[in-house]
């Protein structure tokens, strides 16, 4: 690789100090590199300069989903510089990326490309929105107070309808996230498999269902309250989503597009979640 993009996240790379280091080291091998510094400044798509074929991504995972979305159909990989704190993407350390940097340059990494969930919004039968996300969808109840109804079809069988105070439908990336917190399963990231993971259901008998990537999952609001009118919110990867209604329905499957990512070491998942988690 001759040609990279480094999109840093200000917060935690101060100054842009490591930013300028990676350019400035890159340079002096013989690649070229630049340094896209709109991370904070708006959502939209990602101008990635012509002939790109390495985008560096400085933060954490949160800086990470954050450039995935905006980088939604580059089909240009990804490696991230740890300067947060688990990193299950961002999985290279400061003290790896000497011989990373280098690496890359000599071309000597692998691929790995990574499962996305596609999410539709209906209401009254039209389509109001349309989202991508790596991590996952988390449908959310918008009062701290009070659960929302759900029903969840699966591939248009109607498989649960529950109060709960949210859903959340996620990839094999996304199952180390949320989903692991509501006590969701744990899935291999190379797996083709997505999760639909209650949040606090008010039931002993309600589970997390993993599904095959053909499946479709669709989830209705339901009124559960006479004379008050429900809402809730839908978020792609953590980010600002939209407002539900009740009959909304959201449609979520997998997307035609993935997320390369540059693995620069063969490490086994297993080992990478009892460094994170255990």
């Amino acid at each position: 690789m001759k040609n990279f993009l480094i999109i840093p996240n200000r917060q935690k790379d101060t100054g842009l100090a490591l930013t300028s280091h990676i350019k400035d080291t890159l340079i002096g091998m013989g690649a070229e590199c630049h340094i896209y510094d709109g991370y904070y400044n708006d959502v939209s798509p990602i101008q990635v300069p012509k002939g790109t074929e390495c985008i560096l991504v400085i933060g954490g995972d949160g800086t990470i989903l954050a450039a995935a979305g905006r980088l939604v159909g580059q089909n240009i990989p990804l490696l991230g510089i740890n300067l947060g704190t688990l990193g299950f993407l961002a999985d290279v350390d400061l003290k790896e990326l000497p011989e990373t940097l280098r690496d890359l340059v000599d071309d000597k990494y692998e691929l790995e490309k990574r499962m996305m969930l596609r999410g539709e919004v209906y209401r009254n039968g039209e389509r109001s929105g349309a989202f991508t996300a790596l991590n996952d969808f988390v449908i959310s109840r918008r009062s701290f107070s009070r659960m929302i109804g759900l029903s969840i079809e699966i591939n248009d069988v109607l498989i649960e309808q529950y109060h709960a105070d949210g859903v959340i439908v996620c990839t094999p990336t996304g199952s180390t996230s949320y989903n692991l917190s509501a006590g969701g399963p744990i899935i291999n990231p190379t797996c083709k498999n997505f999760v639909v993971t209650p949040i606090c259901p008010h039931s002993l008998a309600i589970r997390s269902v993993v599904l095959a990537k053909s499946d479709v999952v669709t989830i209705t609001l339901e009124n559960i309250r006479h004379g008050q009118r429900e809402e809730a919110v839908i978020s792609p990867d953590g980010r600002e989503g939209v407002v539900l209604r009740p009959g909304d329905q959201v449609r979520i499957y997998k997307a035609e597009e993935s997320t390369p990512f540059i693995k620069m070491k063969e490490v086994s998942f297993v080992k990478i979640l009892k460094e994170k988690l255990l």
